[in-house]
């Protein structure tokens, strides 16, 4: 059990770390990433008005894949937040990748808002 409260105790820093330096405005919100094993969950926040602006994700009552857990359904999700932001006037956007590593699946979401039009 000491090494599941030292591993998470290790994700709250690293989470820290990274969201200090960012945050979300109206112009430029923050675009924060959630990985579960099943799916991956995507959001735009305005941190100073406290707000979510948009939010896609791979989970829900019409899920817009099978499957959530894989590189295609996340370059799939980066992609329709990125139509979701242009349909709100949003072209720039803050990468809050959280304690998660800049890698396979959240590099394949990174990936596919930027191809669909955001710049970071």
């Amino acid at each position: 059990m000491e090494h599941q409260k030292l591993k998470r105790r290790q994700q709250e820093r690293r989470r820290h770390r990274v969201r200090k330096g960012i945050t979300g405005t109206a112009e430029r919100p923050r675009l924060s990433v959630f990985r579960s094993n099943k799916h991956i969950y995507v959001q735009l926040i305005d941190d100073l008005q406290g707000v979510t602006l948009a939010t896609v994700s791979t989970a829900g009552k019409t899920p817009l894949t099978a499957y959530g857990g894989n590189k295609a359904a996340a370059t799939m999700i980066g992609k329709k937040l990125a139509e979701a932001a242009k349909a709100k006037g949003i072209t720039k956007v803050a990468f809050d990748r959280g304690h998660y590593r800049y890698h396979g699946r959240v590099k394949a979401l990174a990936d596919g808002a930027r191809e669909g039009g955001l710049q970071f």
